[in-house]
């Protein structure tokens, strides 16, 4: 879906209001994050942590090489 929103200024930042048809859709209300993220085709809005997927790759890299370690320290 397509709508169009007007930009406001907001004290020294500029601000963004979601219909509020599109923010009970999307299950977003006041006090809720999100994160923007700068792609080549423009801005996305997201719930979901950017970093988080790679600081999990990472984990998983390590899990896998130190596993007997790992299982060792659980027990």
């Amino acid at each position: 879906m397509v709508r169009k929103v007007t930009l406001r200024k907001m004290g020294g930042s500029v601000g963004a209001t979601l219909p509020k048809d599109m923010a009970d859709r999307l299950h977003v209300g006041a006090g809720d994050e999100l994160f923007v993220v700068e792609t080549d085709q423009g801005i996305l809005l997201t719930p979901y942590d950017p970093q988080f997927e790679r600081e999990m790759a990472a984990y998983e890299r390590t899990a896998a090489k130190y596993r007997n370690a790992l299982r060792e320290l659980a027990q």
